[in-house]
């Protein structure tokens, strides 16, 4: 019997014991950390501080849509062959575009510090004809396109941007087909340094490598860009001069807007180019026909004009005309709809005039730009786009 009661206190002060541990093993554990995400409010909506870290990184982009259908000529249509009879015809010219942006922000004892990066994927058919090597004009996955990629600490900026000499100046106009009459060249790895004096004056200096066969630079001397602008509530007046190292030819533009109500603003740009070594085509390599990264239109001169009109906070209407020295010129028009926050409905109507179709090369740079198989091209386009 005393074995028994002694066997049983010593179990039970084990088991005493063995709770007892248990309860401070609980006790001791500890909760694991969680860590929010905190707004960051600095550098506009959508920011958040990236965990452990001063930089704030926003991310966002777009989806759109565009459907089309006219003359090639004036960037709408495409042509392609019968699948049976193989006979040439026209079609819709579709394209789904899928766009991916990032920004960051971060305070330095230097200024700010800030990246943007934009990658594009697009999947579609093209605006061109069928041929005999690509008769079906088929939709495909054109691969990734990397369309931004910079980095800038105060007022210096480096990496892949659009030029200075569009960008400073703006663009032309508030429509989707901006360039049949071009206005030059716009990819390019860049080393900008902008100033802006805080009371409407700014400036731009732009070191440029160029892009494409006759716009990337050949030699270590750059492209450089420089350009001034003046803003107040009445409009702006800006211009850009443009030194083209490859060919050595000059290109510059100005450009006037004027708001002349809230609703309802105008803008007027006149760009003009020397040829410098562009029409040397007896003894260039490769022929430029008169036309540089910088100066892209037919002839030495060219004009791009517009308006828009705002109905109301959700309609606009937007209007575009261009012309050159060979006389092309283009007529772009468009209506623009927010149907509601991030849902943006464009419907354009683009007509192109090739001034001189069907004369030859009488000139050196008569390219035919768009790739007009007629004189007058006319056609339009609807895009739905929603940004996230």
């Amino acid at each position: 019997m005393n074995i028994r009661s002694l066997l049983l206190g010593s179990t039970a002060v084990l088991i005493a014991l063995s709770d007892a541990r248990a309860v401070d093993a609980v006790a001791v554990a500890e909760p694991e950390s969680t860590e929010y995400i905190k707004v960051c409010d600095v550098y506009g909506s959508g920011y958040f501080y990236i965990p452990g870290t001063e930089t704030c990184l926003r991310i966002g982009g777009d989806v759109l849509y565009d459907i089309g259908l006219g003359h090639v000529g004036s960037y709408d249509g495409a042509r392609t062959s019968d699948l049976r009879t193989g006979e040439d015809q026209g079609t819709w010219r579709n394209n789904a575009r899928l766009t991916f942006k990032t920004w960051t922000g971060q305070e330095t004892e230097l200024g700010t510090l800030k990246t943007y990066t934009e990658t594009r994927m697009d999947f579609g058919n093209r605006n061109a004809y069928s041929g005999t090597d690509s008769p079906q004009n088929y939709a495909f996955n054109r691969g990734v396109k990397l369309a931004f990629t910079w980095i800038q600490l105060g007022g210096l900026r480096v990496g892949k941007d659009w030029s200075a000499f569009h960008v400073f100046t703006g663009h032309a106009g508030d429509v989707l087909n901006k360039m049949l009459v071009p206005h030059g060249g716009y990819e390019a790895n860049v080393v900008q340094y902008y100033f802006d004096s805080g009371n409407g004056f700014s400036a731009v200096a732009s070191l440029e490598e160029g892009s494409g066969v006759v716009g990337t630079i050949d030699s270590y001397v750059p492209h450089v860009v420089g350009g001034v602008k003046y803003m107040q509530g009445w409009g702006a007046i800006a211009g850009v001069v443009a030194y083209d190292s490859n060919y050595e030819s000059l290109a510059g533009k100005v450009r006037v807007d004027v708001n002349v109500t809230n609703e309802f603003s105008l803008f007027g740009t006149f760009g003009y180019g020397s040829y410098g070594k562009l029409s040397d085509n007896s003894i260039n390599t490769i022929d430029a026909h008169r036309r540089s990264f910088y100066k892209f239109w037919g002839g030495n001169w060219a004009f791009w004009a517009g308006a828009t009109y705002r109905f109301n906070e959700k309609t606009s209407f937007n209007l575009q005309v261009s012309g050159d020295q060979l006389k092309d010129y283009g007529l772009t028009a468009n209506a623009v709809y927010t149907a509601f926050a991030g849902l943006i409905i464009t419907a354009e109507i683009d007509y192109d005039h090739y001034g001189d179709f069907g004369a030859g090369m009488v000139d050196p740079s008569n390219v035919n730009w768009t790739k007009a198989d007629k004189k007058n091209s006319v056609g339009g386009i609807i895009r739905f786009q929603h940004s996230f």
